[in-house]
């Protein structure tokens, strides 16, 4: 029986082993035959799934690219680029950016002629800019919900950011620029392209830019002389944050209900101007905006502002009970808004406003006229376009019970008047309203006057 047993130990061992070389031959084979795709791990962080994902930094600081994983093991190759440039070859990658603007990172990991990679997208706020040369300004507003993918900043000289809003505490507010660094952005953005940005700052508006009735919150805080004074230190520190260029000064607060507190309200807007001057110092640029014709002689002394942007849109002729329907921003507004300040101060000294939004009519009453004061609503550009592909090149399109704008003929007009009677330049509200196409109100304006 030993004998057997033994016998059969050793044909055993002999398979087992035959078994055993094979098995070892096969994986071999199999291992020189596989393919294995190089893989990188543990990137979701630095390399999110979402396309608009873009990482904000500033120029000297690090973004680190350190913790991934690669497949197969050392045998990878991992290869970094910036902006298509090569950049590095470790398994590490430090960003280090000394100026500002957009950049790729991206990291390739390769074997045996394949590839994969990841990229992050970076946008790097500039430490300092160079503002652009300009022949006349052609300032662009940006209202506090404003984007900068709608903004073409190559169409204008300046940019009015309008991200704070006096509370009725007499405060400023300036928190919905702080959603995703929104302010930092669009700021960043803005140097990059050389375009100088104003802390723009106002009370309550309404969707047109301007007053809301009987509102006074601005007015009010300007008249206070601790919360004027608060005010202007406040500015001071959020431009000085931000690396702002200096202040638009947008007091709208001069439809109340008694003429003494519009009067006051003004009056105490020059204060403020001065204020903001001292505080601030020459090398800032200061502006503000006043009404076009109505109480122009009551503002006193403006001249510490670099220029005055002239709200020349807007007549109040076709807005309420019964008034009827009709262009409320027509040339020869306009130009009377002009002429009005035009009187008071130089020309070089006045910038004259354009709208890029329609009135547009939702109800009308029993004689075709505006039926109410809830009846109509201002629709920007951008939307009268979507809905009527050809309303650039006219004035009224027939969208609800009508809406009246500003195409590009008229406001080819009213930029060549600005030109050639040597007016300082043109600013639009708002930015965001506009296009960035061939239609652009924005870029009509520019190209007459630069």
């Amino acid at each position: 029986m030993k004998r057997y047993s033994y016998i059969l130990l050793i044909f055993t061992i002999g398979v087992v082993g035959f078994a055993s070389s094979c098995s070892k031959d096969e994986v071999k084979e199999q291992t020189d035959n596989a393919t294995f795709y190089p893989r990188i791990f543990n990137d979701v962080y630095l390399f999110p799934e979402y396309k608009d994902s873009v990482y904000i930094m500033k120029a000297g600081d690090t973004l680190a690219f350190r913790g991934l994983q690669f497949s197969p093991g050392d045998k990878v190759q991992v290869a970094w680029s910036v902006n298509d440039t090569p950049a590095g070859d470790g398994k590490e990658y430090f960003f280090v950016p000394q100026e500002g603007g957009d950049f790729r990172i991206k990291v390739e990991a390769s074997y045996d002629g394949m590839s994969t990679s990841r990229y992050r997208d970076v946008f790097v706020i500039p430490s300092s800019f160079t503002p652009k040369p300009y022949n006349h300004v052609v300032m662009a507003y940006a209202s506090d919900t404003a984007q900068y993918k709608y903004l073409d900043f190559s169409k204008m000289t300046h940019l009015a950011y309008k991200v704070a809003t006096v509370t009725a505490a007499g405060t400023m507010d300036v928190s919905k620029g702080e959603i995703y660094k929104k302010s930092d952005v669009l700021i960043g953005k803005a140097h990059v392209n050389g375009v100088p940005v104003l802390l723009g700052i106002s009370g309550t508006l309404s969707g047109d830019g301007w007053s809301v009735y009987a509102s006074s919150n601005f007015g009010n805080a300007l008249v206070d002389i601790a919360k004027r004074t608060a005010l202007v230190a406040a500015i001071k520190e959020y431009v000085t944050a931000k690396k702002m260029d200096g202040v638009e000064i947008l007091m709208t607060d001069i439809n109340n209900t008694t003429g003494a507190q519009t009067n006051a309200n003004i009056q105490a807007a020059g204060l403020f101007l001065n204020e903001l001057r001292a505080s601030l110092g020459a090398d800032a640029i200061i502006t503000i905006t006043v009404p076009g014709i109505q109480y122009a002689g009551s503002y006193p002394d403006l001249s510490a502002a670099n220029w005055i942007n002239v709200h020349a849109y807007e007549d109040g002729l076709h807005v309420g009970p019964g008034k009827p329907l009709g262009q409320p921003s027509g040339y020869d507004y306009f130009v009377d808004c002009a002429e009005t300040w035009m009187a008071k101060y130089p020309k070089n000294k006045l910038v004259i406003g354009i709208p890029a939004f329609g009135l547009r009519y939702t109800a009308l009453d029993g004689n075709g006229n505006n039926l109410g004061w809830t009846s109509y609503n201002y629709m920007p550009y951008k939307q009268i376009l979507a809905a009527d592909a050809t309303a650039s090149g006219k004035e009224y399109a027939e969208i609800a019970e009508g809406v009246y704008f500003n195409g590009i003929p008229l406001v080819t007009e009213k930029s060549n008047y600005l030109k050639e009677q040597g007016y300082l330049g043109a600013y639009i509200w708002a930015g965001e309203y506009d296009v960035t196409t061939e239609q652009s109100l924005t870029a009509t304006i520019h190209n007459i006057l630069q």
